[in-house]
């Protein structure tokens, strides 16, 4: 039963999650990955402008980030922003950084109990 709570709490973070946006300017790598298309790799390099270049001024200017194509940034828009400061976003950044661990930790728990069985 606790199992099942976690996950559906877990799940019910996660679905509140996706329906925000990700700042390209405030956003932790677990948190790019989590946008569709952007891996390990893709969420580094976006990481990697940001601290090169300062941030992100408009969503376009992820073609600038090697690995990202017109293809790429298209589907981005709508599910990522670069809107506000880093210091405005910080509670908003706390906050997603905290739903992600708990999110983690449910997920290392189901797959730790899923190899007891």
């Amino acid at each position: 039963m606790k199992r099942m709570l976690l996950v559906f709490i877990a799940l019910v973070s996660l679905s509140f999650s996706a329906f925000a946006a990700v700042n390209l300017n405030t956003a932790t790598q677990a948190e790019l990955e989590t946008l569709e298309g952007v891996g390990p790799v893709k969420a580094q390099a976006i990481l990697d402008y940001r601290k090169k270049n300062g941030g992100f001024k408009s969503i376009d200017d992820l073609n600038k980030v090697p690995g990202f194509g017109d293809k790429t940034v298209a589907s981005l828009k709508g599910k990522v922003a670069v809107s506000g400061s880093a210091a405005a976003a910080a509670p908003t950044d706390s906050m997603a950084k905290a739903r992600a661990a708990k999110a983690e930790k449910a997920a290392a728990e189901k797959a730790a109990a899923d190899k007891k069985k």
